[in-house]
């Protein structure tokens, strides 16, 4: 019997250079898992594979040394443990995701629902290539938000509260971008310089900056045989519907717009990244017919 490699493929198990193994990328959203994913993790490793796997610079998880005739056992087995198989091949990919605000003192989204939404709505979509999402939490940039086709970057939109400061100057030194000045009794803001970082309402002691999240994001991002720095084209977004409007606008432009084989960065160039502003921007302005 012809073994379908192209299904098993799209299904996670990638063919070995050894005979007759695969090694499974097993589905990870957000660089996630819980300790019962784990176990039975480990369990497989063991069990049907050569006692390790291999972390993907995505956060997936690969178990190597899966023989064909196991494939279905080892589906089964990690059902069990609350584990999936990836996906490979012309589609959407793993979604990644820092900490966010849930742990780390720098976060301004909650990345995980972020992620969590994103994975829901586009995981294993199929597309003329591979797409991929990556979200970060903050300016720190952890997760690289501009090497993905579409990256999310956590942001605070930050508004000043005169009446509680006390002109201290903790804020101006906190900004890194100049953004604030304090001169003798007068506090100014430029807010062109402002890169939403949130510093200036961490530091504060009086509580006189205040930040609401919102979501800076960037398109056309690669990192490979090209790389290319993903382009931030619209204003801060400010909600996750608005996001996802975003999100949704996007993932269809490159579906009606892309030739088989080409990276969303290719087909911005080649279509035009002022047509996909139009599209999106219409889309980040609720503009979107039903």
């Amino acid at each position: 019997m012809a073994i379908d490699y192209a299904s098993l493929k799209k299904g996670g198990f990638m063919r070995q250079k050894q005979k007759g193994y695969f090694s499974l990328r097993l589905q990870v959203v957000g660089g996630t898992l819980t300790a019962e994913n784990l176990r039975i993790i480990q369990e497989v490793a063991d069990k049907y594979g050569h006692g390790y796997v291999h972390l993907t610079s995505r956060q997936g998880v690969e178990i190597p040394f899966v023989k064909y005739e196991d494939i279905e056992t080892v589906k089964a087995e990690l059902a069990r443990g609350g584990c999936k198989p990836g996906v490979c091949g012309p589609r959407v990919r793993t979604v990644t995701a820092c900490q966010g605000n849930a742990v780390c003192p720098s976060g301004n989204i909650d990345t995980y629902k972020i992620a969590e939404e994103l994975d829901k709505r586009y995981y294993a979509r199929e597309l003329p290539h591979k797409f991929k999402f990556g979200v970060t939490g903050c300016q720190n940039n952890c997760l690289k938000a501009e090497e993905n086709d579409l990256g999310v970057k956590g942001a605070l939109d930050v508004r000043w509260d005169e009446k509680k400061c006390t002109l201290c100057g903790v804020c101006e030194k906190a900004c890194r971008t100049g953004a604030i000045e304090i001169h003798g009794d007068k506090l100014t803001m430029d807010a062109s310089k402002c890169n939403y970082c949130g510093r200036c309402v961490k530091a504060c002691p009086f509580d006189a900056w205040i930040g609401e999240s919102a979501y800076i994001v960037t398109f056309g991002g690669l990192f490979g045989n090209t790389i290319a720095k993903g382009d931030e084209i619209l204003p801060l977004v400010r909600s996750e519907e608005q996001l996802y409007r975003v999100t949704d606008a996007t993932i269809q432009f490159f579906a009606d717009h892309a030739k088989a084989g080409e990276r969303f960065k290719f087909t911005l160039d080649r279509v035009g990244r002022d047509v996909f502003k139009k599209v999106v921007r219409e889309a980040y302005d609720g503009k979107v017919e039903e």
